[in-house]
């Protein structure tokens, strides 16, 4: 029996922790910011969010068909966070945009 079949649950978690990556990515967000951002705290609770979203389709359709936005989905229940770790968010406000390697 495959992995995928003996583990639904852990399958779910991996996938919705792989849009949030892109979604960070997708807005501009700072991984090391995010991780920081209130002692790691505020990362530990937004990755929990988004294992309990109930968007996981409308997330990976946003991140599939949209080009790169400022601004995360208004379904996105990490928003304040991915603003707040944003270029221009109150955890990120230091920070300029660095070019493409």
């Amino acid at each position: 029996m495959p992995i995928s079949m003996r583990w639904p649950v852990f399958n779910q978690v991996r996938r919705r922790q792989e849009l949030m990556d892109h979604m960070m990515q997708r807005l501009g967000v700072d991984v090391l910011t995010a991780i920081w951002a209130d002692q790691g705290q505020a990362f530990v609770e937004a990755r929990g969010r988004c294992r309990n979203c109930l968007h996981e389709s409308e997330c990976r359709n946003w991140l599939e068909s949209s080009e790169a936005l400022p601004l995360p989905p208004d379904f996105c229940p990490n928003t304040n966070f991915f603003r707040k770790c944003g270029l221009l968010g109150s955890y990120g406000l230091w920070r300029e945009r660095r070019p493409a390697d």
